[in-house]
């Protein structure tokens, strides 16, 4: 028999980095984007680490927030998953949810202590995704949690230019009131 034919398919081969360490038997990414927490209990259990990423760059807790699973990114953060964790475009998990407009999962990330001012490609902030997509509950919930409505992107813009720009008027009004306040 071959090592590869009498190796454990559950056991995960850790690197530390994140990298090659999920159960060589199921995707964790997909079970992250279905949300089904009890599958991916098992797995965290069998040693995923839930900081792995895809040959993509996305990491388990990206997957499940974009997918717009709450309990699953709440799962991964119980087991250690990064928040903060940025993918290969450099936008985090919180971002992707201001983007898409998922006030929940963006909730628990924030309730995990995600950097509601951490900045990605171009110098964009979370805030600035909420802004420009029009996502107004989002905008509220970042700015009661610190949002800075003053930070600018790589191109000198501000979050509440960007909503203007988009025609997203109460919105533009509401950050200006929040920047004339910080």
């Amino acid at each position: 028999m071959s090592d590869s034919e009498s190796a454990d398919p559950h056991s995960p081969s850790p690197t530390g980095d994140g990298q090659d360490t999920e159960p060589r038997d199921a995707d964790g990414h997909e079970v992250a984007r279905r949300g089904d927490t009890e599958a991916m209990e098992g797995l965290l259990e069998q040693g995923m680490d839930p900081n792995h990423t895809n040959e993509h760059g996305h990491s388990l807790l990206m997957i499940a927030a974009y997918s717009d699973q709450p309990e699953m990114a709440d799962l991964l953060i119980e087991h250690g998953a990064d928040p903060d964790r940025s993918g290969p475009s450099g936008s985090t998990p919180l971002m992707g949810c201001c983007f898409k407009g998922l006030a929940e999962a963006a909730a628990v990330l924030i309730e995990a202590g995600a950097d509601v001012n951490a900045t990605g490609a171009r110098g964009a902030t979370a805030l600035m995704y909420a802004a420009t997509y029009g996502e107004s509950a989002l905008v509220d919930l970042l700015l009661e949690h610190g949002a800075d409505p003053t930070t600018t992107n790589e191109q000198g813009q501000t979050a509440a230019e960007q909503a203007a720009a988009e025609g997203h008027e109460e919105i533009a009004e509401r950050l200006r009131q929040a920047t004339a306040g910080a």
